[in-house]
């Protein structure tokens, strides 16, 4: 496995407990971003290393670079139609453009100005994001808020295959993490290091709202 795991406790003190953050594994070139999908979705994207076969290029697809919020929408990897656990290596250029495009799924008033500026905005954009509370390993809602990004029409078919530099399958990892987390071994317990990114432009940087 590529993806770099260390103990949950270790970093978990470190992070911040409050605000907004966008919580990822990042260097220079790449951010992991994961997705949960059905095998027949899943297997593919991982034998060929792009998106296609039963993926769907015409509804909306939802990244989240933050690990536990993933494992909270997916029931660590339990939830039907989300066994298949993917760690979805992005070009770093790839992600900086979604942040740089995305839209508010919910209205931001000092953002949109008015409701129907925003509406429009919505409309148009191909990019969404929304913030939405983070949670710890047993699925404790935190105050620290964490991102997730949809994305649809033509930018869709971009993140399946041209975006990409690798797709991991990471779901065995997972599935030994479960066991720990229902043991509550919080001191075994091993997730991807994550550190929280940081947007190169400022104007972004603001519109996200990051701490």
């Amino acid at each position: 496995m590529i993806l770099e795991v260390i103990p949950y406790l270790e970093q978990a003190n470190t992070w911040p407990q409050s605000g907004y953050h966008i919580m990822a594994q990042y260097d220079d070139e790449k951010v992991v971003v994961y997705q949960s999908y059905r095998a027949s979705i899943g297997n593919f994207a991982v034998t060929n290393q792009y998106f296609g076969g039963d993926f769907s290029f015409t509804r909306m697809t939802w990244i989240k670079p933050n690990f536990l919020w993933m494992m909270y929408r997916n029931g660590w990897g339990t939830k039907e139609g989300q066994e298949v656990v993917l760690a979805v290596h992005l070009k770093i250029e790839a992600f900086e453009r979604y942040l740089r495009l995305a839209v508010y799924s919910s209205y931001q008033e000092e953002i949109y100005g008015n409701r129907e500026q925003w509406a429009e905005a919505v409309k148009s954009s191909n990019i969404r994001l929304q913030w939405d509370p983070d949670h710890d390993p047993y699925g404790t809602k935190l105050e620290r808020r964490a991102i997730q990004i949809g994305i649809r029409n033509e930018e869709i078919r971009k993140f399946s295959n041209e975006d990409i530099l690798l797709i991991e399958d990471v779901s065995e990892f997972v599935a030994e993490q479960r066991v720990l987390v229902n043991l509550k071994r919080l001191d075994e317990l091993r997730t991807p290091r994550e550190i929280p990114f940081k947007p190169s432009e400022k104007v972004v940087r603001k519109r996200l709202k990051l701490n």
